[in-house]
């Protein structure tokens, strides 16, 4: 597997969560911003790579391939919860997707700046396709993980090149609470922002939905694991 794919302690903590009000882009679905605590838990350092994708489908690839290092896309919300079981059976551990409010934690790492990079975003900051007035200025596909700077908690990739399902389904984030799972909705919560979005979809507190059986080929996800051992 990837070397980068290895877990990142994230401290337990509290934080601002949803859109700031003098954010000119923060839609209703991000309002109201309020105050959640996080208890620590440990998130992948850059999302599941194609690689790692082939490995759990029995179908390895040389991990010199640069192929392997892309963020693995076209997985449903019921695949991405597949491959976290198995791999919790691997690492013998208890692996997971990350709740909204651990995902926006960890994207945010202790900053309540609009986007992971501070007030804006550049191309050198992150994968995406066009700047707010249309303009191309991305590479216009995916790029190999850990491609851009580490947030401050040493993640890659929070913002731009995929974005990933979260263990959440979706619901107005005033009705959102990290233990608000419901397994019968076919809507689930994605983050991050995608290579082929605009710079407004990339902002911390970005939020969205998809079909849990909904394939994309900007959608991906990453691991999250529980402090204590299965």
């Amino acid at each position: 597997m990837p070397e980068e794919n290895t877990f990142v302690s994230i401290p337990a903590g509290r934080f601002l969560m949803g859109g700031r009000p003098d954010d000119k882009f923060v839609s209703a679905v991000e309002l109201p911003q309020r105050e959640v605590n996080v208890a620590s838990f440990y998130l992948a350092r850059v999302p599941v790579t194609e690689g790692d994708w082939a490995f759990f489908c029995g179908k390895p690839v040389p991990v010199d391939s640069p192929s392997s290092r892309l963020p693995v896309v076209n997985v449903s919300w019921c695949d991405a919860r597949d491959y976290t079981a198995w791999l919790s059976s691997r690492l013998r551990m208890s692996c997971r997707l990350p709740t909204e409010a651990e995902w926006e934690y960890a994207c945010r790492a202790g900053s309540e700046a609009i986007f992971t990079s501070g007030g804006d975003i550049s191309p050198d900051a992150a994968n995406y396709l066009y700047d707010e007035s249309g303009l191309r200025i991305g590479p216009g596909h995916r790029m190999l993980v850990a491609s851009y700077p580490a947030n401050a908690f040493g993640l890659f990739d929070m913002a731009g090149n995929v974005c990933e399902w979260t263990a959440d389904t979706w619901v107005p984030l005033c009705e959102n609470t990290l233990e608000g799972l419901s397994p019968e909705s076919e809507k689930r919560a994605i983050r991050g922002g995608g290579w082929d979005h605009l710079p407004r979809l990339l902002r911390s507190s970005w939020r969205d939905w998809a079909p849990q059986q909904a394939r994309y080929d900007n959608l991906g996800f990453r691991v999250a694991a529980d402090l204590t051992p299965q």
